[in-house]
């Protein structure tokens, strides 16, 4: 039987935050799609929408692995390392520079820097890297990208001509900033920022008043940081010539997407448009009859650039039907369907102890497949000689 009359499915989940991958994801939901229709052909392709995941997502789809050693956010050293395919590299901010490496997972909302994210961009440009692919989700810092910057060669040197403490409170004793060795080091060099917020760098919606708090700061600290934000914004103007602060994303992770837009001349670009690229899902979508996506909850924030919502919008417009899989579902049919999901699937529907699910998620997330496939693939009549020579 040739092989485009057999139901072919694409399984393209984000992770389950904190409890599975992507990748364990799809394995688990195309076990169950296995139980009920064994003929199945079902390709996994992992994606993540620029934060957290989105290196072990690129590693899965096929990049390489390049191990490094770099700078913690508090300055400790920590094992990370960017995905690579040829002249390509995946940089993830948060592996490196993120909340979850907070030694013991104390924040340090003044000092924390995003500086180890810079020494990886800097290991994959040294490795022959001409694209740099950064996602710049999960920071534990609001330093205004100064760290990132500093690592690839730019200087920030306070009256005396030396150089300023790492962290964002820091900032306002820089009086100026040397981008010589940046610049010799970026030649060359394409930088993309995989960015799914818009917010300006300072103010009401900046970096610091809004996700200062969740990285530790108190109100004081909130107030310091965004005057220190807004004399960094200054200074970039002045040497960048081009004042960002105002430009959607020039708050994302801490200020790093002003860093990224002013002195890196990089382009910001929706995470999941970009991985979707990276991995090559368009082209992957030709004679699918199904596309499972997912990620951990689906909710009001999934609709604002996540990434199930990015894989639907791609299927949807290739004609493709969308269903996901979930750990917890808070949005309703109308609002799943406007986002181009036809029906959502939650470990909570199967238990409804959340803290069940996410102990033991993958037997329910089999059980989900299995749903899928009784509800949206013809039952296979197949038999087994007709499957061993299809």
């Amino acid at each position: 039987m040739p092989s485009h009359l057999l139901p072919r499915l694409i399984v393209a989940s984000d992770k389950f935050k904190g409890t599975l991958t992507s990748a364990d994801v799809a394995a688990a939901v195309s076990f169950g799609v296995r139980r009920v229709c064994p003929d199945a052909i079902i390709d996994a392709i992992p994606v993540a929408d620029g934060g957290d995941g989105t290196l072990a997502a690129t590693v899965a789809s096929g990049f390489q692995l390049v191990p490094v050693t770099v700078t913690g956010p508090t300055g400790e050293p920590v094992r990370s390392g960017f995905a690579r395919r040829g002249e390509v590299a995946v940089v993830e901010l948060a592996d490196v520079s993120g909340l979850v490496r907070l030694p013991g997972g104390r924040p340090a909302p003044m000092t924390a820097t995003s500086h180890g994210t810079g020494e990886l961009v800097a290991a994959a440009i040294d490795s022959g890297c001409t694209r740099v692919i950064l996602g710049i989700g999960g920071s534990a810092s609001t330093d205004g990208g100064a760290g990132l910057v500093r690592a690839l060669g730019a200087r920030l040197y306070d009256a005396d001509g030396i150089d300023v403490a790492e962290g964002g409170a820091a900032l306002i004793g820089a009086l100026a900033v040397d981008l010589t060795a940046l610049r010799d080091r970026l030649a060359g060099v394409e930088i993309v920022v995989a960015c799914d917020v818009d917010n300006p760098l300072t103010g009401p919606t900046g970096a610091a008043a809004v996700y200062g708090p969740q990285k530790g700061a108190d109100p004081h600290q909130v107030e310091e940081l965004d005057a220190a934000l807004t004399y960094w914004a200054d200074l970039v103007a002045r040497t960048s010539e081009r004042d960002l602060r105002d430009a959607p994303g020039a708050g994302a992770a801490g200020g790093v997407g002003l860093a990224a837009l002013a002195l890196l001349d990089a382009q910001l670009r929706p995470g999941i448009d970009l991985m979707l690229e990276l991995v090559g899902f368009h082209q992957q979508l030709a004679d699918a009859d199904l596309v499972i996506t997912g990620e951990g909850a689906l909710d009001e924030q999934t609709l604002h650039g996540k990434a199930a919502v990015g894989v639907a919008a791609a299927a949807g417009a290739a004609g493709i039907p969308v269903v996901a899989v979930c750990g917890t579902n808070r949005l309703d049919p109308d609002r799943l369907r406007q986002a181009g999901i036809v029906a959502a699937y939650a470990l909570t529907d199967l238990e409804p102890d959340v803290r069940r699910c996410i102990a033991d998620p993958v037997p329910l997330l089999r059980q989900l497949g299995e749903r899928i496939a009784a509800d949206h693939l013809p039952r296979s009549t197949m038999t087994a000689t007709e499957r061993d020579t299809a």
